[in-house]
């Protein structure tokens, strides 16, 4: 019952190559979501940090117009939430749930920034009653990738070693990126250690955003194992 709006490009239109047959590299991720907020009414987009190799972390805020409209309003009614003093005014049965959606923190765990777009689309060009509820019932906080520096160098290798025909060996190049590998940030600083520590720019502007909204619900998406 969903169709979409064909106004709004799909990744494989936008990229040239369907998701999944190239690992993405992180300009291309940073456009095609521009391109989104520039073509949907339902999205909102901000840089709110760069990295040490001056890469875009963006953040999108997704949700109904009509809340896009008020939506400084309902940013800050949804942080009394977290206020005893102001809570008690407010009715939480009637705000939108927030939540925040960020995938590969781990550069070289990649399904996460690759799926981003496909998430993005979908809410922005979907057509349906559910889509409508939900858009109406959350503000969508999603951000596409949460260690741009890795995520690049990790799609480098890959897309540079990959073969005409698709090798799953294990030994193959292609799966054996050289030290210190994606996972990491430009300082090979692990960003899944660094939530509380908050030495790097990454983390420091992921973080001011967190406490900017506090949302309902986090969603870190990782690989875990093969």
């Amino acid at each position: 019952g969903t169709s979409y709006n064909p106004d709004i490009p799909t990744p494989e239109a936008f990229f040239g190559f369907q998701i999944g047959q190239w690992h993405l590299r992180h300009d291309l991720t940073v456009a095609y979501m521009k391109e989104l907020a520039a073509r949907s009414d339902r999205i909102s987009i901000q840089t709110y940090a760069r990295s040490y190799e001056q890469r875009e972390l963006l953040l999108l805020t997704i949700t109904s117009p009509e809340n896009h409209q008020n939506i400084e309003t309902i940013q800050q009614q949804h942080t009394q939430l977290s206020d005893p003093n102001q809570s008690t005014t407010l009715t939480p049965n009637t705000m939108p749930v927030v939540v925040y959606m960020g995938y590969s923190i781990h550069g070289n765990e990649p399904s996460g920034g690759n799926a981003a777009p496909i998430v993005a689309y979908h809410l922005a060009a979907a057509q349906s009653a559910a889509i409508d509820s939900l858009l109406q019932n959350a503000v969508i906080l999603l951000d596409p990738v949460f260690n741009p520096d890795g995520f690049n160098r990790f799609a480098h290798w890959a897309n540079t070693h990959k073969g005409k025909h698709v090798n799953a060996d294990p030994a193959h190049r292609e799966h054996n990126e050289v030290w210190p590998g994606g996972r990491t940030n430009h300082y090979w600083f692990d960003l899944n250690r660094d939530w509380l520590l908050l030495q790097h720019p990454e983390s420091q502007g992921r973080v001011a955003q967190f406490h900017a909204w506090k949302p309902n619900i986090l969603t870190d998406h990782h690989e875990m194992g093969t």
